[in-house]
């Protein structure tokens, strides 16, 4: 008799993936979802996931939410895509109204939708190319800003973003960017964010010439970078250059926004107006949606045609999205992200406590990270051992992503609607995994 072995739906998926799918995407978990609700994905075995990733920020209304998809199906039922370019549909005209509205910000607004986080980036740099007849934009170290060339080129990280990928676009600037973390012995947080401050300064000088910029794009709380939260004098010193200097300032919220940190929008906490701001990941729970919202001015410098695309603005998309906001509003999601968050902080301190390789703890509502070192004295990067963690982690029920410049933080950015009990669960895993690499 010959042995056989039964090949699981799971291992012939793996298998198909394999062969006919890139390589060159990335998986976190290599296990097949077959439904999900809330935080809990269930694969094609029946087992169970705690999601603590929401796809990378995506799913800040959570998996399946009622609301959500009744009104795709809702949407579905009347049709899917005429384009917005050959015929107007109500649900993009109804979401850029709402953006506008809930932009924290007092000036005129107005509004384009696109349908990635890069292409809502590259789109804010031709408006602002457009309204101020200038080429150069500036980003910050460590920054991420898609993967497009030109958000390549804006983009920090060289592996796996941008090796071997180029040429990229020219007057791509990268401007320094405080990271507290990193501050000497011996110089007071004071002194060193004045530093960082006389640094962007320098810049303009040693780099590029202002009246050669036509933007300075931030993260409000760097995302692939490991979640560095700039000090908010820093901020207010950058936009207060950009509007001496006529440069737009754009607030890059595809990962911050809608409820994440605590606020609608990130940049809110640091009582500044941006001229535009990218939004983009849980705009629409899921369905690939973006936009740039920001000064009326600069949003109509670009001509008719100049702007949009086949698919910007999917109506499914638009459906889903105007029902996320009215989610996030009715459920109270945005100070729901700041319990979730110290509930995070306080389990993060706990393990700080337990071992000598937690380094730096830091948060923004439920954006949360810790760093994970060789030891607290040295502070020096231990990519290996965050590898790790995430690891036994995705090995064992709890989808959860990695980040930094340098690959040693573990980056938490759960659902804002999970309950505490997926939470407790979750928690046990990620103890686990803080053990198993001890």
């Amino acid at each position: 008799m010959t042995n056989t072995t039964k090949i699981t739906k799971t291992k012939e998926l793996q298998d198909k993936r394999a062969k006919y799918v890139t390589r060159a995407v990335g998986n976190g978990n290599l296990n097949i979802a077959k439904t999900a609700q809330g935080a809990t994905i269930t694969d094609v075995e029946g087992r169970e996931w705690i999601d603590f990733a929401a796809a990378i920020g995506t799913l800040n209304v959570g998996h399946s939410h009622p609301r959500i998809t009744e009104a795709v199906k809702n949407q579905v039922d009347n049709f899917l895509h005429p384009g917005f370019n050959v015929i107007m549909y109500e649900s993009y005209i109804e979401l850029a109204e709402k953006i506008c509205e809930i932009a924290p910000v007092n000036y005129e607004t107005s509004a384009v939708l696109l349908n990635t986080g890069a292409e809502a980036v590259e789109n804010a740099v031709k408006i602002a190319r457009k309204y101020t007849g200038r080429k150069g934009v500036v980003s910050f170290t460590r920054g991420f800003h898609g993967r497009t060339n030109l958000t390549m080129g804006m983009t920090s990280k060289v592996k796996p973003y941008k090796l071997g990928f180029g040429p990229f676009t020219p007057e791509l600037y990268q401007a320094p960017f405080p990271y507290m973390y990193e501050k000497p012995e011996g110089i007071t947080e004071e002194d060193f964010i004045d530093q960082g401050i006389a640094d962007f300064k320098h810049f303009f000088v040693s780099t590029v010439a202002p009246e050669d910029v036509a933007c300075v794009i931030i993260e409000p709380v760097q995302g692939e970078g490991g979640f560095i939260i700039p000090p908010k004098k820093f901020i207010k010193a950058v936009e207060q250059f950009c509007k001496e200097n006529g440069i737009v300032f754009i607030a890059d919220e595809i990962q911050t926004g809608f409820g994440r940190t605590g606020s609608m929008f990130a940049i809110e906490q640091f009582d500044i107006e941006p001229d535009l701001i990218t939004l983009s990941k849980s705009l629409a729970a899921g369905l690939p949606l973006s936009a740039v919202v920001g000064r009326t001015e600069m949003i109509n410098a670009p001509n008719p045609g100049e702007l949009g695309g086949t698919y910007s603005g999917s109506p499914v998309a638009c459906a889903a999205a105007l029902e996320v906001i009215n989610v996030i509003e009715d459920e109270n999601l945005v100070e729901k992200a700041e319990k979730i968050g110290a509930k995070i902080e306080t389990v993060l301190n706990e393990l700080s406590d337990q071992y000598n390789f937690v380094g730096d703890i830091r948060r923004l509502g439920a954006m949360v990270a810790v760093e994970i070192v060789e030891s607290k004295e040295s502070k020096a990067p231990d990519a290996a051992k965050t590898s790790a963690i995430a690891k036994y982690a995705n090995d064992n029920g709890l989808l959860l992503l990695t980040a930094g410049i340098k690959s040693n933080v573990i980056r938490f950015l759960t659902p804002l609607v999970i309950t505490n009990e997926e939470l407790e669960k979750g928690f046990a895993i990620l103890k686990e995994s803080f053990k198993s690499v001890n």
